[in-house]
């Protein structure tokens, strides 16, 4: 079957935003969305998470910033972009064309890069919410990423909050010892919703030269060899907070996506599998209502969070 865009179906609501279905791309594997023009319908998707933005543009890493591994990859590209007032002005005004929400994902490295870049996008017309990529290092606090402190992940947060008048969607790191504990300051300083999760810290060695695969030596490991530890971590968090949460981590099959909506995610977002199978949203979708009108639910939502334990 292929899933109608208008049917009520799959159509969930998070922060405020309507999506059409709760299948997603995530950040930095679909470009600015419209790189997958050619490949999919951007129609059918729920929506799109852009590429990390910044508030001025960046040339990324030295490579190599790609190495696959065993059930997935590392990438160390180095948040690579074109910019905030770009993105306004080059990619917006097509992506509006398509009826799918447009979510940009921002970072910085410091508080007020992160207001700098959310100040340049809220020019943008038809921007539905943001995804702040936290994960980031805070340069004023000696290079320790957002992510992985309470007070700095709030901080960064609250400030957002307060420059944005659009929903703020917080992503979540799980290279931490307690995710829920993150993902309840983040609530508390404001966050509409949480991602979860950004990439694990990897690293790959060439055993003929005895280097590191990465000019970077380390990078972020995506693909399903991730998804058990992001599936824990969506279940942790929906326990921890009220808000609504959006699960990532090597989903590529509609079974994958549903893991996480049972475990409480209210959507998924698609990422390392976009590379190699670029239809796996539209599968995805497709997948999602068969099991819907198989199982005899009027709507998506029923699933949310219906994990048994006893």
């Amino acid at each position: 079957m292929s899933f109608n865009p208008q049917s009520n179906l799959l159509s969930v609501e998070i922060a405020g935003i309507r999506f059409n279905n709760p299948v997603l791309t995530a950040s930095g594997t679909c470009g600015y969305g419209l790189d997958m023009t050619e490949l999919i319908d951007l129609n059918k998707l729920g929506g799109v998470c852009t590429k990390g933005l910044s508030a001025k543009p960046m040339r990324g890493n030295a490579p190599w910033r790609i190495v696959e591994t065993h059930g997935g990859m590392l990438n160390a590209i180095g948040l690579q972009n074109i910019g905030a007032r770009a993105f306004v002005e080059e990619k917006l005004p097509e992506l509006r064309k398509y009826d799918t929400r447009v979510i940009p994902n921002v970072f910085g490295y410091t508080v007020e890069e992160y207001i700098e870049a959310i100040e340049i996008l809220e020019d943008g017309e038809g921007i539905h919410g943001y995804e702040l990529n936290i994960s980031c290092p805070n340069v004023k606090a000696g290079g320790e990423s957002f992510a992985n402190d309470a007070r700095q992940a709030a901080a960064v947060t609250e400030a957002v909050k307060r420059a944005s008048t659009r929903p703020v969607i917080v992503k979540l790191s799980p290279n931490v010892t307690d995710v829920a504990a993150i993902a309840r300051a983040v609530e508390s300083a404001g966050a509409d919703a949480l991602s979860l999760i950004n990439t694990a810290i990897g690293m790959a060695i060439d055993i003929n030269t005895r280097r590191p695969r990465l000019a970077n030596v380390t990078g972020g490991l995506s693909g399903p060899a991730i998804k058990p530890i992001a599936v824990r971590c969506v279940f942790q968090a929906s326990r921890a907070v009220r808000i609504p949460l959006i699960g990532i981590g090597g989903i590529a099959t509609t079974e994958d996506a549903l893991e996480f909506i049972i475990a409480g995610a209210s959507a998924v977002q698609v990422g390392t599998a976009n590379f190699y199978d670029p239809a796996a949203t539209m599968k995805i979708v497709d997948g999602l209502a068969e099991y819907c009108l198989r199982n005899g639910l009027e709507n998506i939502s029923a699933l949310f969070g219906t994990v048994i334990l006893e």
